[in-house]
């Protein structure tokens, strides 16, 4: 069974990371490869497997691309992280883990997302909803390091129970789908076990954090023909975010939230991805001539 990730003694955390953001265009999803220095240690947060959903064809084009990167910069991933169960692509960890001998961490409350899902979707029986498909789990406030950089966890449900950000030498937030550019606002809290309630809580919390902590975000959906952006401030959140700045309160943001989040329908890769992304990026098991296939429940979202 996957174990918990012990606390590690920490260094100073003075070295600012280094960030190389690579984005997935059909999905709209930035994918980041963070680390300390070149031929140093590094992590990998929030793997994209490039998914033809009308041909059932997965490809590993954009995880290659930073296969490449590390290679060129001869880094050593020490962690492939996923901030959550996705919803909207599917998770490339399984590559970059056996590629780069890496691990595969998540937050530990997954386990509540695969008890959700593994009834949705009528799992085989030897499915297991303990976080035992990953190679570690974090808990709230866990810290590790690896190489020159100094991670902290920070649980944020809202989206999803088990979304959690990373902060990275206390500098930069890695915040998955919590958060999007100013421009665009905020997560939805519609899945099964979201909370617009647990959502502001979480981000009020994240933007409790110093006015010039860098803010990384998992997606961008540009306005106005504008390009994708991937940085953002925690000053700048608090200042322009449009459903969260400051001087809205809880009530506010939840009743907006939730009007919002019932006008919108569901990703269009949500079935596929959920089901994989719960497994730490592995298909289903093959059937007895080896072929693989996923579910698409009917009427159950």
């Amino acid at each position: 069974m996957t174990q918990a990730v012990k606390p590690q003694a920490l260094k100073p955390y003075a070295l600012k990371p280094k960030v190389k953001a690579f984005l997935e265009k059909d999905s709209e999803t930035f994918s980041y490869v963070v680390y300390d220095q070149a031929g140093g240690h590094g992590v990998i947060i929030d793997s994209v497997l490039n998914f033809d959903y009308a041909a059932g064809c997965t490809s590993t084009e954009l995880a290659q691309q930073q296969l490449d990167f590390v290679r060129e910069q001869k880094l050593t991933i020490d962690w492939v992280l996923e901030t959550h169960a996705h919803a909207d692509h599917l998770s490339a960890a399984p590559f970059l883990r056996d590629q780069l001998n890496a691990k595969i961490g998540i937050g530990d409350q997954i386990t509540q997302v695969q008890s959700i899902f593994r009834e949705v979707f009528a799992l085989e029986p030897e499915f297991n909803a303990d976080g035992s498909q990953f190679d570690g789990l974090f808990a709230d406030e866990q810290q590790f390091s690896v190489g020159q950089l100094q991670i902290r966890v920070l649980h944020s449900p809202g989206h999803t129970p088990a979304d959690l950000a990373y902060l990275v030498n206390e500098q930069a937030l890695f915040v998955g789908d919590t958060l999007f550019m100013p421009d665009v606002g905020t997560a939805r809290c519609d899945f099964p076990g979201g909370s617009s309630q647990q959502l502001y809580q979480s981000i009020k919390r994240l933007l409790a954090l110093p006015a010039e902590t860098e803010i990384y975000v998992c997606h961008d959906y540009p306005k106005d023909d504008r390009q994708h952006e991937y940085r953002t401030t925690v000053a700048k959140q608090k200042a322009e975010n449009i459903h969260v700045h400051d001087g809205i309160d809880e009530q506010s943001f939840v009743a907006m939230r939730d009007k919002r989040d019932a006008t919108l329908g569901m990703p269009r890769l949500i079935l596929p991805a959920i089901q994989v992304n719960i497994r730490a990026g592995e298909m289903p098991p093959k059937d007895e001539q080896g072929n693989t296939f996923l579910k698409i429940p009917i009427n159950k979202l």
